[in-house]
């Protein structure tokens, strides 16, 4: 068995080694079965988020825990990042989705961490700006991120503190 999930992760090395060298702490190739999503998750980014109904990459614009649920269903692996800071999940899960995709993955689809920040201030009623820059974040599309994360063996914490350092994950489907 352990050879077999070396074996499925080894055609995604590359991928992982180049998030590696873009800034992420960690990236694995995880089941995309372990991909937890949840409704209540949405509820946390309209009660407790401000971003909530102010950007396209966050609710009411992304996709629900259902939808989402559906979408994951389609693939069998996907790579987990982890990063110290959001921007670079951010920056990371864009760019290497589409590395994946030019490769011959035509299903790769990304999530990132938290709000968008690309634009000082996002016109939800028009079409994005950067549509191949901009990714929801997993939380937004209902997607469990404490629940993901630990079942595939990465640390996670709620920040308590502004001082304490938060961790930060995107996923990217590949197939």
């Amino acid at each position: 068995m352990a050879g077999r999930k070396r074996q499925e992760a080894d055609d995604l090395q590359v991928y992982l080694d180049k998030a590696l060298g873009m800034g992420a702490a960690d990236a694995r190739v995880i089941k995309a079965s372990t991909i937890r999503c949840e409704s209540w998750v949405r509820l946390k980014c309209q009660f407790g988020c401000g971003g909530y109904n102010k950007r396209l990459t966050c609710p009411p614009f992304t996709p629900t825990a259902e939808e989402t649920a559906r979408v994951v269903a389609c693939y069998g692996r996907a790579i987990l990042i982890h990063a110290d800071d959001n921007d670079i999940v951010n920056e990371i899960v864009p760019k290497l989705e589409r590395e994946i995709f030019l490769s011959g993955r035509f299903k790769a689809l990304g999530f990132g961490s938290g709000p968008c920040r690309l634009c000082k201030r996002c016109n939800t009623g028009a079409l994005c700006k950067y549509p191949y820059l901009a990714r929801p974040s997993m939380e937004a599309c209902g997607i469990d991120v404490f629940t993901t994360v630990r079942t595939n063996g990465l640390d996670i914490e709620v920040v308590r503190t502004k001082r304490q350092k938060g961790d930060y994950y995107g996923v990217i489907l590949v197939d």
